[in-house]
Parts: C-alpha cells; sequence; structure tokens
C-alpha cells in the first residue's frame, strides 16, 4: 500500500456566544480536531486535539456548556500562528486532501488567515463531506453530523461540539461514504 491514501478530517471549535456578540470581539478558532484517514486501508490511523488560545475574544459560558472547554484549558493552546505551523508541518496540512462537515471549517480558517496575516495551512483538495453524505443518501436536506450517524447506522463516539471528537466521527462518515464507492475520486490524494 502506498503512502497515497492519507486525507486530513478536520473541525474546529471557535468561540461563540448565546447572544450577542461581546464588543470588539471575533469568533475565533479554540480547538483543531484532526482524524487522520486511510482510505486505501479503510481505517483511522490518528486523532488529536489542538487547543488554540484566543487572541481577540474569551471563551463565555454558553461557549463551555457547548463544547466543554473553559479559558484557563484554552489560555494553554498554541496561538493561532503556531497552530497552522502545526498543521502544515506535523499534519502536511498543504500537500494532504481534507475534508470538514459543511463549509464552516473552511471559511473560519479562510477569515482568521487573512485577519491574522498567518499563512493559510491547507491545500486546495477541500471536500464538503456533508455535502457528499446528503447526495450518497438521497437526504431532502444537509443534516448535522449527530443525525447522519444516525442514518449511517454508527454510533456518536466522544462528546458532541468538542473538535477532536467530532472530527473522530465525521472520519467515520467518509469512511462509510468510502466504502459505499461515493467518496470523490477527485479528492482522492495523490499515489
Amino acid at each position: 500500500m502506498g503512502h497515497g491514501g492519507l486525507i486530513n478530517i478536520v473541525d474546529v471549535e471557535a468561540t461563540c456566544w448565546e447572544g450577542e456578540r461581546p464588543p470588539g470581539a471575533v469568533s475565533e478558532i479554540i480547538e483543531i480536531g484532526l482524524t487522520v484517514v486511510d482510505l486505501d486501508a479503510g481505517e483511522r490511523v490518528s486523532r488529536h486535539g489542538i487547543l488554540v488560545r484566543p487572541a481577540r475574544s474569551r471563551v463565555s459560558a454558553f461557549c463551555t456548556e457547548l463544547t466543554g472547554l473553559t479559558q484557563a484549558q484554552v489560555d494553554t493552546g498554541l496561538d493561532f500562528a503556531a497552530a497552522c505551523r502545526l498543521l502544515a508541518t506535523t499534519y502536511a496540512a498543504g500537500a494532504r486532501p481534507w475534508a470538514s462537515w459543511g463549509d464552516y471549517d473552511r471559511h473560519q480558517f479562510t477569515r482568521q488567515c487573512r485577519a491574522t496575516g498567518t499563512a493559510y495551512p491547507f491545500g486546495r483538495h477541500h471536500t464538503n463531506a456533508k455535502a457528499v453524505f446528503t447526495d450518497a443518501y438521497g437526504l431532502p436536506k444537509r443534516p448535522g453530523m449527530a443525525r447522519a450517524l444516525e442514518c449511517a447506522g454508527l454510533p456518536l463516539e466522544g462528546r458532541h461540539h468538542r473538535g477532536e471528537d467530532d472530527a473522530w466521527n465525521i472520519a467515520a462518515l467518509v469512511l462509510r461514504l468510502a466504502g459505499r464507492g461515493a467518496w470523490p475520486e477527485a479528492t482522492r490524494p495523490y499515489a
């Protein structure tokens, strides 16, 4: 088996608020969940959770309730630029195709890289796994990840809205799609 079957599944959590955003605060990534999938072998190879320290916002009580992450925890994280460098070096983010559930994660990285003058860590080969799943299962509208797991008969492992756990679960959905021959060939890694 070649080294060509690896794809990164990414899910981010960001600072969020229940009502109005506090004045001057921006939504920033606080966790990057990443699961490496080997499409050739049909398995999840490794899982990672990278905590990221926000610079222009704080973790609200609402955000902690949703993600389980506290300000004290994310204070121990990397700054955003260092997290992006880690993605590029350790996880070959620029070379490997990647996927996320929907386009939110890609847009959040694009926005935050632009706002901070940070080099975008990913390559051009992104797949919206939610769109692929919706088509493959012939659903009338795009489901959330938890609903998609139900449709596919897969368990939700870990905590929903924790990036590391969500990426792990999305990876299971990607493998299910690949097993059905529904994962787009064009986004497969170069052999």
